[in-house]
């Protein structure tokens, strides 16, 4: 008899990613399709549903399928969020997905809610302050901005769930993915703000709320045609990416802490006590009952991706090369990595990067360096912030394609003074939804944990006693620049 297999898809910023893993977390086979999101102008940014995430997850299925045949037993999706595609009664996009936070359109809402609601009323109520993260005002923007795409909505959705709608045909949302929604969910009552909701955005039905390894539907004939995948599969509801990353690495008790090196940086820390932080995301975990404080930046990976464009380098492990020859500091170069503005640690839309201290002897990989620990510089602030609300991490485990490059991990442990686990696998969060389908169809207990510790990264002291007299300036460069960079945005 074949062994079972479960299928874990992520659609992230820059790629869908597949794993076709056995229930003891052996991997065997993987498959990626790249993409790019769209920003039609500062401040946008966005996804086309269909042409972008459907197509990816069926063509990711499409490879992976064959290799798993009838033993298929399950699959979870995962994907960028919060975000917002409205949809009509036939599941049809009505415009493209409105990302994340990295999208800032929704400025005038997040005030005017936040005027109407009150600062801490939403705090209370739903453990996050309103920002360009929350989707609340997202949709109020849609109600006022696109009346007529506001009409003809009939369901909402976020990546992931999107996706799980298209297998099955059933409109749900985990509560992990629901609690960002600010301010439109209740953390008190584990529910949707109704009240709320019929004041501010009345018409729409929003989604059943559920977990995330529950299975809520099953592969339909229609769905089975586009993806390979046999009818009758069946399909766990998922959640974002972040929290099915800190899932695959083992980042599931109190004290425990993830950092994900994407596209974007970002931190889950598990909690013992949730008490909300006005510059914190708090939001349920993934596993009911559990609670978590989380931050990420609006750059990591993009901003390096970016840099390796712009110089041209030839071969990047040549550019990886020539960072790690840059010496502590770059040279003196300090750079403030708010290329798409900036999320936690400053919540600033407008904020831009700045590059400061070049010079006719900087070289690419100066710049390289610089981007890295301006990078790090923003993750220092987020742990200080973490540690604020709810004391310091007992564990920091890394995930995420970033974590391949041992100059930014050693960076990051070198200006932090924090220790870093990397595990045997850093797939990602596909490997998460993996085990989240496993777990949701029975074949291995809800406290199965695949993650397997393989090396630790230490701050090195001396490297670490030049960032502790760098650290400090990136902050006053921020402050003295900050009004520059909105004037010029004016």
């Amino acid at each position: 008899m074949t062994d079972p297999t479960l299928l874990g898809i992520d659609i992230g910023t820059s790629a869908t990613k597949a794993v076709l893993a056995r229930p003891d977390g052996t991997i065997v086979a993987e498959a990626r399709r790249r993409h790019a999101m769209s920003l039609p102008s500062p401040g946008l940014a966005e996804f086309d549903a269909d042409a972008v995430w459907w197509r990816d997850v069926c063509a990711v299925c499409r490879e992976l399928a064959p290799l798993a045949g009838d033993s298929l037993s399950g699959v979870c999706v995962s994907g960028i969020g919060p975000c917002v595609v409205p949809c009509d009664a036939r599941l049809a996009p009505l415009r493209p997905a409105i990302l994340y936070g990295i999208d800032t359109r929704a400025n005038v809402e997040v005030e005017d809610l936040t005027a109407l609601l009150g600062e801490e009323a939403i705090l209370a109520r739903g453990g996050s302050a309103l920002s360009s993260q929350a989707l609340g005002p997202k949709l109020l923007w849609l109600r006022r901005h696109e009346p007529d795409v506001w009409r003809d909505t009939r369901t909402w959705h976020m990546a992931s769930s999107f996706v799980v709608a298209r297998l099955t045909g059933v409109y749900v949302l985990d509560h992990h993915s629901a609690s960002q929604c600010d301010p439109f969910y209740d953390l008190g009552t584990a529910s949707w703000a109704d009240d709320w909701i019929g004041e501010i955005v009345p018409g729409v039905p929003f989604p059943e709320l559920v977990h995330a390894a529950d299975i809520v539907g099953a592969v339909t004939p229609a769905a089975a045609d586009a993806t390979g995948l046999r009818a009758g599969t069946p399909v766990a509801a998922g959640t974002i990416d972040a929290w099915a990353e800190a899932h695959s690495v083992g980042v599931r008790r109190p004290g425990d802490l993830m950092l994900m090196y994407g596209s974007t940086m970002f931190a889950v820390h598990v909690v013992e006590e949730a008490r909300p932080h006005p510059l914190l995301w708090t939001t349920q975990g993934l596993e009911p009952g559990t609670r978590t404080h989380a931050a990420g930046t609006s750059t990591g990976g993009s901003l390096v991706e970016w840099l390796r464009e712009l110089v041209g380098a030839p071969e990047w492990e040549t550019l990886v090369a020539e960072a790690a020859a840059a010496p502590t500091g770059a040279g003196g170069l300090l750079l403030l990595p708010y290329f798409a503005g900036e999320r936690t640690p400053i919540y600033d839309p407008l904020a831009r990067g700045v590059v400061a201290g070049l010079t006719l002897r900087h070289r690419r990989g100066d710049l390289l360096r610089a981007a890295y620990e301006g990078i790090a510089a923003g993750i220092r602030q987020i742990f200080d912030l973490l540690a604020e609300a709810a004391g310091p991490p007992g564990r920091i485990v890394v995930a995420g394609g970033g974590t391949h490059s041992d100059v930014w991990l050693q960076i990051v442990s070198d200006l932090t003074g924090q220790v870093q686990h990397v595990p045997e696998q850093t797939i990602g969060a596909a490997y998460g939804d993996a085990l989240l389908a496993a777990a949701g169809v029975g074949l291995v207990g809800s406290e199965t944990d695949w993650a397997r510790p393989a090396r630790v990264v230490a701050p090195n002291d001396d490297a670490r006693a030049v960032y502790e007299e760098l650290y400090p300036r990136y902050p006053q460069l921020y402050a003295a620049t900050v009004d520059i960079v909105h004037q010029l945005q004016e």
